[in-house]
């Protein structure tokens, strides 16, 4: 479904309510009866996840999985499959710049990046009121799985030409695979970009961001919306990220919602930042209920920000934590609203 992005942004600014929009796909799973690897491996299986939970909750937007691996094979990387456990990349396939000039940059629709496509055309027919994101890698954590990350953390220092070589090919890639999403019908794409939370903020620009920025270029427009996901500790990183040009920015836990709010401005939209693991999957509803409260408290100012999850939640997570996450999101909102009142 064609949406107005810029439109679907100010509609968030302007509106008198906080809204969700936790990235979580894999909680479908319980609803749907499918195990990790079906919905990994099936565009249409993972598309039942996504319209189940578009079905049950009131996220403003409908993800993709998020699936760091999918890329990294795509180039040849060897991936870790288990039924109930997410992929995971097991070795590296590049190791010098010879090994990374001869790497072939894959074709889109290679491995499984034709499953997640397919998924996120099949939301973004069916699942109409809402906007469909994509899942994609960004390029420093993409040529971090291929090189290996001690590697490439090595290789900053002491041969950024064959990192930057590598990151070359990588936002090649990249690119052609954000403008299959968008040519699929898909309202954006979320870019995880976890590894560059390890740079200093130099050279977060200069392996990360600047890399990015060519993504969001060719794709990003009126009706197509980047959000850049970074679940490091960015507090630091924010005028990096902010210089992609990525509409959305979306943080982690590593960081405080009240060091990162000030910095995002007008115009750009925030997501963050419950815990996945700790909160959502382990945490009891009691610490759910607090926790996002907390948060809310600590954002009601900011007309920008957006209530999510720090990264993907995890499979497993109890639905009674997903619905207290959304139960105190509806109180917060209208005490919110009687006091203005």
């Amino acid at each position: 479904m064609k949406i107005n992005m810029k439109k679907w942004m100010y509609n968030i600014i302007h509106s008198t309510e906080i809204k969700a929009l936790p990235v979580m796909t894999y909680p479908g799973l319980d609803l749907t009866g499918r195990t990790i690897k079906e919905v990994i491996c099936n565009g249409e299986f993972q598309y039942e996840c996504m319209k189940a939970l578009s079905e049950k909750y009131p996220s403003i937007a409908s993800v993709t999985v998020m699936d760091l691996s999918v890329e990294a094979e795509a180039f040849g990387s060897p991936v870790k499959y288990a039924e109930n456990e997410v992929p995971s990349v097991t070795a590296k396939i590049v190791e010098n710049l010879a090994a990374i000039q001869a790497l072939r940059v894959p074709r889109v629709g290679e491995g499984r990046t034709s499953v997640y496509i397919q998924a996120a055309g099949l939301s973004a027919e069916k699942i109409t009121g809402r906007p469909t994101f994509g899942g994609t890698i960004g390029p420093f954590s993409l040529a971090g799985r291929l090189l290996d990350m001690t590697e490439i953390m090595v290789g900053l220092m002491l041969e950024p030409e064959m990192v930057h070589a590598l990151l070359e090919k990588c936002t090649e890639f990249l690119i052609k695979y954000a403008r299959a999403f968008k040519d699929a019908g898909a309202n954006g794409i979320i870019i995880a970009e976890p590894a560059s939370g390890l740079l200093s903020p130099a050279n977060c620009t200069e392996f990360s961001s600047d890399y990015i920025k060519r993504i969001v270029d060719a794709v990003q427009d009126d009706y197509f919306m980047v959000i850049l996901h970074n679940c490091g500790n960015t507090k630091n990183l924010v005028p990096s990220l902010l210089s992609t040009g990525a509409a959305g920015l979306h943080f982690g836990n590593a960081v405080d919602m009240r060091d990162i709010m000030p910095q995002i401005p007008w115009g750009r939209v925030a997501f963050g930042n419950i815990d996945p693991a700790g909160t959502f999957k382990n945490g009891s509803v009691a610490e759910m209920k607090e926790k996002t409260w907390e948060l809310l408290q600590h954002t009601a100012n900011y007309k920008n920000f957006v209530l999510s999850s720090g990264c993907d939640v995890p499979p497993g997570t109890p639905v009674e934590n997903i619905e207290a996450f959304y139960d105190t999101l509806s109180e917060f909102n209208t005490n919110e609203l009687e006091s203005a009142g």
